[in-house]
């Protein structure tokens, strides 16, 4: 058998179902309990160097100091990047396919030093831009999962 290159590179493709569950731990629990009872997004701030972490992590990753101090954000921010999705699967939040085109975009929290990912309303490219305006759009019923919780972002007129 040679070591050298293979002549075809051999690709194996499986579909995997694989439910699996894991805690959120008492960053993550609190911060979905703040969004499904109450509307709030909370943060967590480091004691050394003031970072405002959303959603919430036990330690602050350039100082690693243990955070230790809620703070609320706003339900408003800021886009920071975004990409417009033409591709159709099934959207694991629902089980349903998921109608395209749609958009992710990371968004900061008026309030946060650090952002989170979530759906926006537009999906027009020519109407979406870095740096615009956007707010939260919750959920009448809500269960403690943010991908339900907060149906989108959408973009609030300046």
């Amino acid at each position: 058998m040679s070591l050298k290159a293979p002549p075809e590179l051999i690709v194996f493709q499986q579909m995997a179902d694989v439910p699996y569950n894991w805690s959120l731990g008492r960053e993550g629990s609190l911060f979905l309990i703040a969004l499904r009872d109450e509307k709030k997004f909370l943060g967590i701030k480091c004691p050394s160097c003031g970072k405002v972490y959303v959603p919430p992590r036990k330690v602050c990753g350039p100082c690693f100091t243990a955070n230790s101090q809620w703070v609320e954000v706003g339900d408003e921010g800021v886009v920071t990047a975004f990409s417009v999705v033409n591709y159709r699967f099934t959207d694991p939040a629902t089980g349903l396919p998921r109608e395209v085109p749609y958009t992710f975009a990371f968004v900061r929290l008026d309030g946060a030093d650090t952002k989170l990912c979530h759906k926006l309303a537009e999906t027009d490219p020519a109407r979406l831009k870095v740096g615009m305006r956007v707010k939260a759009v919750f959920a009448e019923q809500r269960t403690g999962n943010i991908e339900k919780d907060v149906i989108h972002f959408r973009a609030v007129q300046a």
